[in-house]
């Protein structure tokens, strides 16, 4: 077991059916049910004030919805990229990466609300990890922007943790029986970021280059990277 994993302990192998919460998320979210029940104080003054703008004609909701979507997965995601390829080509840092992830995330200028206490794991062939927020929405904002909707739904949050590997089928990834699937549950005081395996056949790539394979989801643990034909052309040495 990893240093930080005895730390912090909120992970759950794939064989565990029952999941118990013993450890405590301190949000500010109601007890009751029900789509904004798992929205923070912030979150539902930005959603009134996004009804009203909407309602008043200042905003449109088209424009808006692909300005977020651009921002979840094109924009926001890019910082964690950085820090993935990092760790791919340069063994010291990701070394680093893994023993005290907030530092070494720090140290390439990604700091802010929701990456303060930061831990990363490390998918390999025998074990493949996924992040999961079972209570409300925790999300590592400093390197993954804003959180996807599905990542915030009680579907998602429950079947996570009860049927893993289901829920990568769905996503896409199908993994041998024999990869371990571990599942890491983020609270108010860790967020988590999954660095994926490096795929073949980049070997020498640049780190800008590298970046480009990274996606959003494959540092949750819910996709994996691109592989290097998807790109197109060779890179320049």
């Amino acid at each position: 077991m990893r240093d930080h994993e005895r730390r912090h302990g909120h992970s759950h192998d794939e064989q565990s059916s029952a999941h118990e919460h013993s450890h405590g998320h301190d949000h500010p979210h109601g007890e009751g049910d029900g789509e904004m029940s798992h929205l923070d104080e912030m979150e539902l003054r930005v959603r009134a004030l996004e009804s009203l703008l909407v309602e008043k004609g200042y905003v449109d909701p088209a424009a808006l919805d692909v300005y977020i979507e651009t921002y979840e997965s094109k924009v926001g995601p890019r910082n964690g990229a950085k820090v993935v390829a990092k760790a791919w080509a340069d063994d010291s840092f990701r070394r680093w990466l893994l023993d005290d992830a907030t530092a070494a995330i720090a140290s390439l200028g990604f700091t802010g609300r929701q990456g303060e206490h930061m831990v990363a794991v490390e998918n390999t062939p025998d074990t493949h990890n996924m992040v999961v927020c079972t209570l409300c929405s925790c999300y590592p904002w400093t390197v993954l922007g804003l959180p996807p909707a599905w990542y915030k739904s009680p579907p998602y949050r429950s079947r996570a943790v009860i049927d893993p590997r289901g829920v990568l089928a769905e996503f896409g990834v199908t993994l041998p029986e024999a990869t371990k699937i571990r599942v890491w549950d983020s609270t108010a005081e860790i967020r988590y970021l999954v660095v994926p395996m490096r795929p073949a056949e980049t070997e020498g790539w640049p780190e800008e280059r590298l970046a480009e394979l990274v996606t959003r989801d494959s540092m949750i643990g819910t996709g994996l990277p691109l592989v290097p034909e998807s790109l197109g052309s060779e890179p320049v040495s």
